[in-house]
């Protein structure tokens, strides 16, 4: 288990460390940054200005190596906009994503599993049907378009729940249920191929041969199988979530990191755009990591790959 642990670690940071470059690298592609900052009304001496103030005019390789130095030590620099330190900028937005991210998962659960287990159980049945529905549906629905329907039927006609803002648990709900229903097609398909799978295998019809309640069966032997791969989806269905907050949090108006991606993309604060971008990737990759660790926890299997 500890040789599984360290390669799979190993292959994260490798693959930290190639992100980093991308996004310092993409940014540096986008054209010149000094001119960006100072915007189309700057002068060629203020640009150069600009150029040399934030070290622009130093070898790329250079300015990499600062800011990934600055990087691993949490420091990432001035905001050209805000005017404030990035990381305070990121540490006051980061709980709204995170809470966001995380209701948002347990709704696409709580809904999926069942679902699916139900749909696997009662395969070719009117509640199969319904869940392919809700299935196709959801990946064929774009979710700001769904939000903004949810906006106008509960927070404009009804006035049950507030159309923007975080301030209270209620701001929450509609953009989670926008966000969570994203990713219930995949986890739902996903349970219901892995629920049909074990069913269908010779151990679950041995215990059934043995007279134990259907209940058992399902839930003890079979389910405990096959949410196997949903394990890791969902751990990556979570990053995609926290990097996909950047539409829903605009258009619900929620002050989190996406939102804050949004804006400083607008105003050209790169600082903030590449702290932001590197900071959910690092995300991404450390819910990958424990995703694989507890899929070799439940499959000793897998720990020999």
């Amino acid at each position: 288990m500890g040789s599984f642990i360290f390669k799979r670690s190993l292959l994260a940071l490798c693959v930290a460390l190639t992100i980093s470059v991308l996004c310092f690298g993409l940014l540096q592609l986008s054209g010149d940054l000094a001119v960006a900052i100072g915007g189309p009304e700057a002068t060629a001496e203020q640009v150069e200005r600009i150029r040399v103030e934030y070290g622009l005019d130093r070898p790329v390789v250079e300015q990499f190596a600062s800011w990934l130095w600055g990087a691993i030590q949490l420091d990432f620099g001035r905001s050209y906009y805000y005017q404030s330190s990035v990381m305070d900028l990121v540490v006051e937005r980061l709980p709204v994503t995170m809470t966001l991210g995380v209701l948002s998962l347990a709704i696409a659960i709580g809904v999926s599993i069942p679902l699916g287990v139900a749909a696997a159980l009662m395969r070719g049945s009117w509640v199969d049907r319904l869940a392919m529905a809700i299935a196709v549906t959801g990946q064929a629905m774009p979710n700001f378009w769904f939000g903004l329907t949810l906006i106008i039927l509960f927070a404009v006609n009804l006035q049950w729940l507030p159309a923007a803002g975080s301030e209270s648990w209620q701001g929450f709900v509609l953009p989670a249920i926008a966000l969570g229903y994203y990713a219930t097609p995949a986890m739902m398909r996903l349970t219901r191929s892995g629920m049909l799978e074990v069913l269908a295998s010779d151990y679950v019809r041995t215990a059934r041969a043995k007279g134990l309640r259907t209940g058992t069966v399902v839930f003890k032997h079979a389910l405990r199988n096959a949410v196997i791969p949903v394990v890791a989806l969902a751990a990556v269905e979570l990053g995609f979530m926290l990097g996909g907050s950047v539409v829903i949090e605009t258009v619900f108006s929620l002050r989190g990191l996406g939102q804050l991606a949004w804006n400083s993309i607008s105003r050209n604060d790169y600082p903030v755009v590449q702290a932001v971008v590197l900071i959910i990737a690092l995300f991404y990759i450390v819910l990958t990591l424990l995703a694989d660790i507890l899929n070799a926890v439940l499959d000793p299997r897998l720990r020999a790959r």
